[in-house]
């Protein structure tokens, strides 16, 4: 069996409901509650569940783009619930994100090149403008955008497109995990097929994990290697893929 990349373990997240004048709590959101699962090197872990049950929340809280209420992630062997936010933020680079929305996670204002090199600037890798943008031109290939194309603006671009320079954007620092947080669920069904089998070469090409987030059972069936299932905020089964289509235990 491969080593453990991410192990959550009784992750919490909740969020204060707040009343009144002086915003008093008086009760709480229970977004994640008392998950614990892992991910292993090279593996596509699906987590599944229908709309609002706390799967994005969960990807973010692994992030610590939201602060988890208590638990422990660990990341490459280090508990990273207990890094300092500047120590996290270096630790970003090794967990990267691809967001549903292509058309909302793309800055407006600014041309693709510089999307895409942003997180390079952010960390200090390849600090000379030329070799940044060779890197540019070359995860463009990878995706199969043209490099020419490099100067334009995210709205010159169609819905899959756009996905696809997320991709690469999110490839850009060599991560060890990509979370893709219903990273096709937004896009046409002619689309889709194209993105999945796109990330499956590249998931191979570098070496990639994938948290893969979906509610979609056929997108989890053709792309995933086990499978989480959360409802309420909770895991409610995990399973091998080929186990859990044969043999699902809970209704979703």
């Amino acid at each position: 069996m491969a080593n453990s990349l991410l192990e959550i373990k009784n992750l919490v997240k909740y969020f204060p409901i707040k009343k009144g004048v002086f915003k008093r709590t008086v009760g709480w959101v229970k977004a994640v509650d008392d998950v614990t699962f892992e991910v292993y090197e090279g593996e596509t872990l699906g987590l599944v569940g229908e709309s609002g049950c706390g799967k994005t929340t969960t990807a973010l809280t692994i992030l610590r783009l939201e602060e988890p209420t208590k638990g422990q992630i660990i990341f490459d062997s280090r508990d990273i619930t207990k890094m300092k936010k500047s120590d996290m933020r270096k630790e970003r680079k090794n967990m990267q994100i691809i967001f549903q929305d292509p058309y909302s996670s793309l800055n407006p204002r600014i041309k693709i090149k510089d999307i895409i090199a942003e997180g390079m600037l952010t960390h200090g890798i390849l600090k000379n403008t030329k070799e940044r943008y060779k890197r540019v031109r070359e995860l463009l290939d990878k995706v199969g955008i043209p490099a020419e194309y490099m100067d334009r603006f995210p709205h010159e671009f169609s819905g899959g497109q756009r996905q696809r320079i997320g991709i690469a954007r999110a490839l850009t620092l060599e991560p060890k995990i990509v979370m893709c947080d219903e990273a096709v669920s937004a896009l046409d069904v002619s689309i889709r097929s194209q993105i999945i089998n796109l990330l499956k070469d590249l998931q191979s090409e570098f070496k990639l994990t994938y948290l893969f987030i979906a509610h979609d059972l056929s997108v989890i069936k053709y792309i995933c290697d086990r499978v989480v299932v959360m409802y309420l905020g909770k895991i409610v089964e995990i399973a091998d893929k080929k186990e859990f289509f044969a043999n699902t235990l809970h209704p979703y």
